[in-house]
């Protein structure tokens, strides 16, 4: 069944958010503010790998302008808010968590579960070989992930399964189009580009600086757009 994989996906992580969700009832704040701190150091570590990736550092930096400049101009970040205002009036569990930190959380859970090759190459095979090895594997890390976050960051991450969902969805729905323009190369540095944003996520998460990060968001495409012309 193509798709299948996707489906997985997403499941695992609405199914880890639930079960943050409830244990966070029971976690004192002190708790749930040291696991964060050292999960964000944690994810500080994944970005400093993904970014480490590069072979090409103009492209990435050409990328992160070109992404953030159109960032701004669809301002995306507000879009982001606006949807966690709208979460916070119609959803039970969202009326008890601040409108930010429900954006916080959909932005950063999205670009950790979006960003990388894992997402892409999985998607690709599960749509032209029914193979849904990766993708398996994929939401099992997820899963994991989107308990501890939604433990500390609530709901925003329960519907970072739908960006996952189209994120990969789309591939799928594409592959034919896009596999022959997908290049190793290509694939490592948006894998970079994707480091740079998770690196982003945890300078954010550590409180070290206020990033706009959903306005860094176009650079994935552009990776893509621009890895095509300069190789």
């Amino acid at each position: 069944m193509t798709g299948w994989g996707t489906i997985v996906n997403a499941s695992a992580i609405f199914v880890g958010a639930l079960i943050g969700l409830f244990f966070k009832k029971g976690l004192p704040e002190k708790y749930q503010q040291t696991i964060m701190q050292a999960i964000s150091l944690c994810i500080l570590v994944i970005g400093i790998q993904m970014a480490l990736q590069t072979e090409n550092i103009l492209l990435t930096i050409g990328s992160l302008v070109s992404g953030a400049l159109l960032g701004e101009i669809l301002e995306l970040e507000r879009g982001i808010e606006k949807l966690g205002l709208w979460v916070g009036r119609h959803f039970a569990q969202g009326k008890n968590s601040p409108v930010q930190q429900i954006a916080e959380g959909f932005i950063s859970a999205s670009i950790l579960f979006c960003t990388g090759p894992m997402a892409i190459v999985g998607a690709l095979q599960d749509a032209l070989a029914q193979d849904y090895a990766t993708l398996y594997a994929k939401a099992a890390l997820d899963g994991i992930i989107a308990l501890i976050l939604s433990a500390n960051m609530g709901i925003g991450v329960f519907l970072a399964g739908i960006s996952v969902a189209v994120y990969q969805g789309s591939f799928t729905l594409v592959a034919g189009l896009v596999e022959s323009y997908l290049t190793e190369g290509i694939l490592r540095e948006l894998t970079a580009t994707g480091g740079v944003l998770i690196i982003a996520i945890s300078l954010k998460l550590l409180k070290v600086i206020n990033i706009r990060i959903a306005n860094l968001l176009p650079a994935l495409g552009c990776v893509i757009i621009m890895g095509m012309f300069f190789k």
